[in-house]
């Protein structure tokens, strides 16, 4: 009987990223003790993911999904870790090679090759390649990247090629002498594939973030979603110049802000309060006027037998709120506020917005 699909060669495509990380692992020879170890997963969780694994590849049992991920290139012969010797490696893409050029968009423009550091020229040319890296699944036009570094003030000579051909001969793949920049007639792209951008897979992670929830697993979905969190090393873009990266800087950062949201609203449904504080504590330090982080704060005090904190959470807040916007605290600050005043533990169990 075949262990792998009949017709043609098998792919990975349906599965979620989580899922192809735990079959390279399995394909690598590793235990589910050693799966969860070097992946950071629960062992139950792992059963469960290999047991998904099956079902959407239609494979028999543990010995079929070790073929399955030889069969499809997600697993090299002699390339895959001995038991015990460390971190399982990410996932192959699907052209079946691993991308061994990085760039990082969460904080400070960094790129690495073969995990060594490159020097990506002065700002404007690190604006050209952060906007190609935002844009990774599109041709960018040369107006688009004008209009993105640039703005309104367009420099006098045509610079963006001279740029172009200065990344081109910096992101390259391990001692190939083939660029990641592809061109063509409407403009330029990342080859896909070849360069992994910290953005994209934050979006992944939330995505199985999401998946979990669903799924009714809110352990996984906080698991996921502090990896997401994790990838943030400060300002997205910081110090960019150019309408583009500032647009992006804003977006980025309200994505970071209502993820650990997400993740702290999850942790206090699973009654997991003290974790929850310490982060709390910190976004509502940077984002003091934010209702639905100060109704959050109030709801994890107040359940961790802290009330007179909770209430003075509020007191601080409906304070900022007046000075700095002259508004009063809203619906769901004003809800959570009595609600810890009648020791109504009930209604605190979940109140976001």
């Amino acid at each position: 009987m075949p262990t792998t699909t009949p017709t043609g060669r098998p792919t990975v495509t349906t599965l979620t990223h989580q899922e192809r990380e735990v079959l390279h692992a399995v394909g690598c020879g590793l235990r589910d003790t050693e799966v969860a170890s070097v992946l950071a997963l629960p062992k139950d969780a792992v059963a469960g993911h290999l047991a998904r694994i099956l079902a959407k590849l239609g494979l028999r049992d543990r010995a079929a999904a070790i073929v399955h991920a030889f069969d499809c290139g997600l697993v090299v012969p002699g390339h895959g870790p001995r038991k015990g010797a460390g971190p399982v490696p990410r996932p192959r893409t699907r052209q079946g090679h691993a991308p061994r050029l990085r760039i990082s968009l969460l904080g400070p423009l960094q790129a690495w090759r073969d995990e060594q550091p490159l020097d990506l020229g002065h700002l404007r040319q690190q604006a050209v390649l952060a906007a190609l890296a935002l844009c990774p699944d599109r041709t960018v036009s040369q107006h688009e990247l004008l209009g993105g570094v640039w703005g309104t003030e367009p420099p006098i000579t045509n610079v963006v090629p001279v740029y172009i051909h200065r990344l081109r001969k910096v992101v390259r793949t391990g001692d190939s002498p083939n660029s990641v920049i592809q061109r063509d007639r409407c403009g330029y792209r990342l080859v896909p594939g070849a360069v992994e951008v910290d953005v994209a897979r934050m979006e992944e992670l939330v995505t199985a973030a999401g998946a979990a929830e669903r799924a009714g697993e809110l352990t996984e979905a906080v698991r996921a979603c502090s990896q997401a969190v994790s990838l943030f090393r400060g300002e997205p873009l910081a110090g960019l110049p150019g309408p583009l990266a500032e647009l992006e800087r804003l977006r980025l950062t309200a994505r970071r802000i209502a993820l650990v949201q997400r993740k702290v609203d999850w942790q206090l449904r699973l009654g997991r309060h003290s974790e929850a504080l310490a982060e709390l504590w910190a976004l509502s330090g940077a984002q003091p006027l934010n209702e639905p982080v100060a109704a959050m704060l109030m709801r994890a005090l107040y359940r961790s037998g802290r009330q007179a904190d909770a209430l003075a959470v509020f007191d601080r807040t409906r304070r900022r709120l007046a000075d700095d916007l002259g508004v009063s605290p809203g619906q769901l600050l004003r809800r959570t506020h009595q609600m810890i005043l009648r020791g109504y533990d009930a209604g605190l169990i979940r109140t976001t917005p």
